[in-house]
């Protein structure tokens, strides 16, 4: 008998039926959905499980927070504990026929890590167990799970310790420090704060940005703008550019004001080939989606679901470079029976010799791409935007050098040279494939030089410098993959727990006045500087490539940790007087319009939130809020009844402007929309 081991039941499934061609027989153990057939004359067991069945935790003694200080934490050994009791009861059972295992979880640390967990299981089970195999597969297709199983390799301890020490490290990480944090700052419950150790630097970086843009002076310079006819009109700056002093720009303007004509002096033009965009990794698909209106936790959750149809390979992969032994061409055919039909065709008579290469090659999984096209069933709106993401990118990989070309004119108005530049597409290639990319820049009419332009208008146009622009998503993964602050398979996961702990608010990222206390209070600890979680990532790497164990890195990452502590404990008091006062302001929504004092977040005895006055209990005024939700203030009062207006955003849902009184005469609420309730 074969018992194969798959990572979730869809994926179970699925093999099950590619193995069996067709011929399988769904049925149950206990709870647990199997799926049995016979091949070559040998009964096969196909499980899936609910990705970890055994998880890490800390004894059952360490569970109080009060009763155990921090820092004790850090020596205690975490136990492994079955958390889905039903399917190990029923891998109990499969296991007392002494199967040849074979271990057929995603391949990387984690499904490594799963797969082990549940082989050191059915050891404890059934100690005759010997022949225990890996199948290792980049998509759930017929030709990649066939040749996964005609190939079995062993199974990869070194990859599994790897994973299992960053489940160690993170585990004792989060457990000191958010317990050590939350009960300084007296926030227990579910109003504890977190602190982790890829979790904190990440939000490190948002604080940072914060700040900068809050301390940022702009300054003022002037621009002089020429708006020229022929056929069209266009705009042509002084050379200059950006001039810094007043009394300059003004002499060069009074100059020109009156200038109705303008010559051109010199026209340079350029044929250049654009490159296409290299194959996706995890990063760059996240960046993508991002731009899509897709957050990365979600993007990444469509990429599972698709990756899990078989229709794109695995999601979770640094590889931007395609292997030799992918079947490009086996791709294109199967794209030529779909949606992608005319630009698979194009690709496959007029496409280039060889596919764009990124900078980084691995040789676990290639990088993402089509593998299937949907038959029968339906895709979602966002797994079919997300699934065209990843088919255009990919035929674009492949397409010719887009052929365009740059002009830079230069003028002359009453003898001071103006500049206008221009861009126009000759051949698109793979732009038309690809159209993700939007050119600011336009074409310009056709120029020579000597001739003369009419002027439509001057300008002396005023300005500011502007700060730093908020991360996105997007480009918070990609700066997260340059400081080594998490994987590829953790980022977006990252910044899911950041939302989800009121840390940040905005599709661009803001972090809350919370978020800021806590970075500022551990601003001379090492745990929110990048550098010593790089050191910790770097040593996860040496695991997996057997340079280093298991056992030295969590006891180096344990003396880490001991040093950090020691910092923390100096500064205890100031840090409890930070975060108990920016979470005062956090919870902040306004004025009370009958005394005048501010009000304030308030949760009552039976734990349900409502809006109370802070001049309480001479000012008895209070306002019930949504139960659920984050609350954010606005700034606006209601011109009805003065109320604070307040900004609610449930996770899946629009936000929604609402006026805290009821009573209200013109209450009403408007989804995605800063007008205040009455306008």
């Amino acid at each position: 008998m074969k018992l194969i081991i798959c990572e979730k039941n869809i994926a179970a499934r699925r093999i099950a039926y590619i193995l069996s061609n067709g011929k399988v027989k769904n049925g149950r153990m206990g709870s647990t959905p199997i799926y049995e057939f016979t091949k070559d004359s040998e009964p096969w067991t196909v499980i899936g499980l609910r990705g970890h069945i055994v998880n890490l935790d800390f004894p059952a003694g360490f569970s109080q927070w009060a009763k155990t200080p921090p820092s004790e934490l850090i020596t205690v050994n975490p136990c492994k504990k079955i958390t889905e009791k039903h399917i190990a009861s029923s891998l109990k059972s499969l296991v007392d026929k002494n199967p040849f295992i074979v271990v057929a979880t995603d391949y990387d640390r984690e499904g490594e890590l799963i797969g082990v967990e549940v082989v050191n299981l059915l050891k404890e089970y059934n100690r005759e167990l010997h022949t225990i195999k890996r199948a290792k597969f980049s998509a759930i297709t017929h030709y990649e799970i066939v040749q996964a199983f005609e190939k079995l390799a062993n199974v990869d301890y070194n990859l599994s310790s790897a994973g299992e020490a960053r489940q160690v490290i993170d585990l004792i990480w989060g457990a000191v420090l958010t317990r050590f944090i939350s009960l300084t700052s007296r926030r227990l419950g579910k109003d504890f704060l977190s602190i982790g150790r890829v979790q904190s630097p990440t939000l490190a970086l948002l604080v940072e940005r914060e700040k900068t843009i809050k301390n940022f002076e702009p300054k003022t310079f002037w621009k002089i703008i020429a708006k020229l006819k022929k056929q069209t009109t266009f705009d042509a700056v002084h050379s200059t550019g950006q001039f810094w002093d007043k009394t300059d720009v003004e002499r060069i303007y009074i100059k020109v004001k009156e200038a109705k004509k303008a010559k051109v002096s010199d026209v340079k033009k350029e044929v250049i080939k654009e490159y296409p965009p290299s194959p996706f990794s995890t990063t760059t698909f996240l960046q993508s989606a991002s731009h899509l209106g897709l957050s990365a936790a979600g993007a990444m959750k469509i990429a599972e679901e698709l990756y899990m149809g078989g229709l794109i390979s695995y999601p979770r992969t640094d590889n931007t470079v395609y292997p030799p032994s992918l079947n490009i061409k086996g791709i294109l055919q199967k794209l030529s029976l779909s949606p992608f039909a005319k630009e698979a065709k194009e690709v496959l008579t007029n496409g280039r010799q060889r596919p764009t290469r990124g900078k980084k090659q691995t040789t676990d999984h290639p990088p993402i791409h089509p593998v299937g096209v949907p038959q029968g069933s339906k895709l979602t709106p966002d797994q079919q935007k997300v699934y065209e993401l990843i088919c255009r990118r990919f035929l674009a990989t492949l397409a010719k050098d887009a052929i365009s070309e740059t002009c830079d004119v230069s003028f002359d108005i009453s003898g001071e040279p103006f500049q206008a530049s221009g861009y126009r597409v000759i051949e698109s290639h793979w732009k038309t494939i690809y159209p993700y990319f939007k050119e600011k820049k336009k074409p310009l009419p056709e120029l020579t030089k000597g001739e003369e332009l009419d002027i439509a208008k001057l300008t002396l146009k005023e300005d500011t410098t502007k700060p730093p622009q908020r991360y996105t998503q997007g480009s918070l993964i990609a700066k997260m993959e340059q400081l080594s602050l998490g994987t590829k398979s953790t980022r977006h996961e990252i910044i899911s727990k950041l939302y989800s702990r009121r840390y940040i608010t905005g599709n661009t990222l803001v972090p809350t006045s919370t978020a800021i206390a806590v970075i500022d209070a551990l601003v001379n600890c090492d745990v929110v500087k990048p550098k010593m979680t790089a050191e910790l990532e770097e040593d996860m790497n040496k695991i997996a490539m057997g340079k280093k164990t298991l056992e030295e890195t969590i006891a180096e990452s344990r003396q880490m940790l001991t040093t950090v502590m020691k910092e923390l404990e100096k500064d205890k008091e100031k840090i409890r007087n930070n975060i108990q006062q920016a979470h005062r302001e956090q919870n902040m929504v306004g004025t009370c319009p009958i005394c005048g004092k501010v009000m304030i977040i308030r949760t009552s005895k039976k734990a349900k939130r409502f809006v109370g006055c802070t001049g309480y209990p001479q000012c008895t005024n209070t306002y019930s809020l949504p139960q659920r939700g984050a609350i954010t203030k606005t700034e606006k009062k209601c011109p009805t009844c003065g109320a604070p207006v307040v900004r609610v955003k449930m996770a899946g849902k629009k936000g929604w402007i609402l006026c805290l009184n009821s009573s209200c005469p013109s209450k009403r609420t408007r989804p995605n929309t800063s007008q205040s309730p009455s306008q």
